[in-house]
């Protein structure tokens, strides 16, 4: 078994995987994050584990933990050898995350151009060449990000949920904010679609991230939709920098 750490600002998931599939996911506050790990690597025989960080400052005690009970340990990282190639001019910016869903959708589609989005508080657009390069991509605010800012920076507009119903044209001032948000989304990432497979035909999309399903259900095309994106580019990376 494996063991993967995605840590983000708040909140850790913690991932139990095999070589070929992520068996269950565990989300715990980063305060309670090395006490869930102690007691699940003391009942679990894990053969190697992959630890990414947001903060890109590790916590070096989870890693004395974990190195105790786990023979082989990746930390994610600038030297980390990776299954694809980096054309980003300053790799060191990159998110973990984002590598780590290039790397998993470009593990489930080799040879095929991919545009890899991840919805969550931020959306992110990259592009994985046919030959296995990441090209680049951008970064805009997500759908919660887009929704509290239009509460917070007017006078008047309330803070809506994502969750709701969802015209084409709001008949209210809350389904006009949520439609506004997520229909602009939506449309945005249709624009993307359409600007990338002028350039690579034989484009191929994915999506992940926690507002995926909903922007999926909105977008007219042919996508994959895949909530294990990150942990499964992980996975691989682990088993890249790891003969296990």
């Amino acid at each position: 078994m494996r063991l993967i750490i995605d840590q983000g600002n708040s909140t850790t998931k913690l991932y139990t995987a095999t070589s070929s599939e992520i068996v269950d996911c565990v989300v715990s506050d980063n305060e309670d994050m090395l006490e869930y790990v102690r007691q699940r690597i003391a009942n679990t025989p894990f053969e190697a584990a992959i630890y990414s960080s947001v903060r890109r400052e590790y916590d070096k005690h989870l890693i004395n933990v974990m190195s105790r009970k786990i023979p082989h340990i990746v930390c994610m990282g600038n030297t980390t050898h990776l299954p694809i190639g980096i054309e980003y001019r300053t790799p060191h910016t990159l998110g973990h995350d984002r590598i780590a869903a290039a790397v998993g959708a470009w593990t489930q589609q080799p040879g095929r151009p991919l545009l890899v989005v991840d919805a969550g508080t931020a959306i992110t657009y990259d592009l994985v060449s046919a030959q296995g390069k990441f090209m680049g991509g951008n970064i805009a605010a997500g759908v919660s990000m887009r929704l509290r800012a239009l509460h917070e920076h007017t006078g008047r507009l309330p803070l809506v949920a994502t969750d709701g119903e969802l015209p084409l044209l709001g008949y209210d001032t809350e389904t006009a904010i949520r439609a506004g948000a997520l229909q602009g989304a939506a449309y945005e990432l249709e624009g993307y679609i359409t600007a990338c497979e002028a350039e690579y035909p034989e484009l191929l999309v994915f999506l992940t991230g926690g507002d995926a399903e909903r922007l999926a259900t909105i977008i007219k095309r042919s996508i994959f939709v895949d909530k294990n994106l990150v942990p499964k580019g992980l996975n691989r990376i682990l088993e890249y920098n790891v003969e296990v």
